[in-house]
């Protein structure tokens, strides 16, 4: 699982790369680490060679080579160029990795990718987050000092001309990683795709915010578990680690972006915008849109809307009328509560959307009027009540009717063996034989006895009179529905309509 980095470095000191990869630094300052005699600290263990350098240092050869040629004068001027290949810690036990053979590929892919630049080549036996992982550091001098041998992936003259500076452009980066996955397979290591990238983009400054957090936290943690308390958080997050896991529980639960986005802005305060087909959010108290390729592949345009749209053939759909409306907030109260602005700024676009739904409404059924909104929510009422009373009359009858269908059919298929008793020469051992069917017998006897039905009902009269009664409680429970629906929206309506009234009085007032 070898993977590659780029770091670019303005810095004209050419000494501090080596003295970098040679002594020991501070993993989150920088700085060398020191003796007790106050010396620079070497690496317990490393190896290092240079390349193109001739009789020279590597800083020599650099310092040369931008006199010769004239360049790297001004102090933005990129100075060097560094690239670390680093391998799967697996690689060491699985597949025979050691520092000698690592460096040997590293010196491998210098010679072949960057001829003609100066070099270091310096193998590490681990890196910074002690995960055991051999990595190659390859540090080139930005200034080619021969012309090489044009080879098919250099496209322009500054790629093998002589006194030209190397360029990490998009198209240089994805010819080293197919060249890493190469030289990782031609040497029998792990490997992933390198072409495809990560589908969570951590930056360098992410990382270290990352390190540092949780070192400060583990910190704090240990003080309070010695004090005899509970650590409430073991895992450091970033702004953006918590902008991930925010926008991910959001997700999996919309079915549209008008949803996805409505549901950031009330639940976590997220604004979230659509621009040349790119997404950006915008988390409560910045200033500044986080654009979604800093994240990951997971929050872009596509892999959001594909989400949506998966979300969306899976769940049940509920076919809503236009007319449907939802209750107005009382957004003090909620802010009373402890809400934030992020959700202050989603009430008001729900409000508005619920007023103007509730004006529709009322305008399409012709009741702007308070009296003939009144009068028609009691009335729908009546009628609410009314079919409720006959479907629930209904329901209870056919009931009865199941339960009756069920003894009688119960009755007729245990009766003979009843008769077979009474003519049983052994009585005790057939009932005790037929113990079931004679307990289901006597069962339907004293059902019908506590119900006076001395006459058994046709069973295809039951069904007939069942199917008659399904009819009848259909056809009432739709005017039910009916009238339960359009209920609950003039309810809905009305009392909207008063907490508008109510919210304008005081502002009125204050005008």
């Amino acid at each position: 699982m070898a993977t590659l980095k780029h770091i670019s470095s303005k810095n004209s000191d050419y000494t501090a790369i080596e003295a970098y990869l040679v002594y020991q630094h501070d993993a989150f300052t920088g700085k060398q680490l020191l003796d007790e005699q106050g010396k620079p600290k070497l690496r317990d263990s490393y190896l290092l060679d240079t390349l193109e350098c001739g009789d020279f240092s590597f800083a020599t050869a650099c310092l040369l080579a931008n006199r010769k040629y004239g360049k790297n004068t001004q102090h933005g001027d990129i100075k060097s160029h560094q690239y670390i290949i680093s391998f799967d810690p697996r690689d060491a036990a699985d597949n025979g990795l050691t520092m000698e053979k690592a460096q040997a590929l590293g010196l491998k892919f210098c010679s072949e990718n960057f001829p003609g630049h100066p070099a270091i080549v310096c193998t590490h036996p681990d890196g910074h987050n002690r995960s055991g992982n051999i990595h190659v550091h390859i540090v080139i001098g930005s200034i080619r000092t021969r012309e090489v041998e044009r080879k098919p992936y250099m496209q322009k003259p500054r790629d093998w001309r002589e006194g030209m500076k190397h360029s990490s452009t998009a198209q240089t980066m994805r010819h080293l990683r197919v060249e890493v996955m190469e030289l990782c397979e031609g040497a029998g290591l792990y490997q992933i795709d390198l072409l495809n990238g990560s589908k969570e983009r951590v930056s360098e400054a992410e990382y270290w915010a990352r390190r540092r957090g949780q070192l400060k936290l583990d910190r704090e943690n240990a003080a309070l578990t010695t004090a005899g308390q509970q650590p409430r958080q073991k895992k450091f997050e970033t702004v953006k680690d918590t902008l991930r896991r925010q926008i991910s529980s959001v997700l999996h639960r919309a079915t549209s972006f008008e949803d996805f986005s409505d549901r950031l802005l009330q639940q976590y305060g997220i604004a979230v915008k659509e621009s040349r087909e790119q997404l950006s959010y915008l988390p409560a108290g910045r200033t500044k849109f986080i654009r979604a390729k800093h994240l990951g592949d997971n929050y872009d345009k596509k892999a959001v809307f594909a989400t949506l749209n998966a979300n969306a053939e899976h769940k049940p759909k509920v076919q809503f009328k236009q007319d449907t409306i939802g209750k107005l907030i009382d957004i003090q109260a909620k802010l009373a509560k402890g809400k934030g602005t992020g959700y202050e700024r989603w009430a008001k676009k729900y409000n508005l959307k619920a007023m103007a739904q509730t004006l529709i409404l009322l305008q399409e059924k012709d009741l702007l009027n308070e009296d003939a909104l009144n009068q028609r929510i009691a009335k729908l009422e009546t009628k609410y009540h009314d079919a409720l009373a006959v479907v629930k009359d209904l329901e209870g009858r056919m009931k009865f009717n199941k339960e009756l269908r069920y003894q009688v059919a119960a009755y007729a298929s245990t009766k003979i063996i009843t008769q077979q008793l009474k003519a049983a020469k052994r009585p005790a051992a057939f009932e005790e034989q037929h113990r079931a069917e004679l307990t289901a017998y006597r069962a339907a006897a004293a059902y019908f006895k506590a119900n006076n039905i001395t006459k058994l009902p046709s069973p295809k009269k039951l069904e007939a009179e069942y199917a008659q009664l399904a009819s009848e409680k259909a056809k009432f429970y739709e005017q039910y529905k009916e009238a339960k629906e359009e209920l609950l929206k003039l309810k809905t309506a009305k009392q909207n309509v008063a907490s508008f009234f109510r919210e304008e009085e005081p502002a009125q007032q204050e005008r």
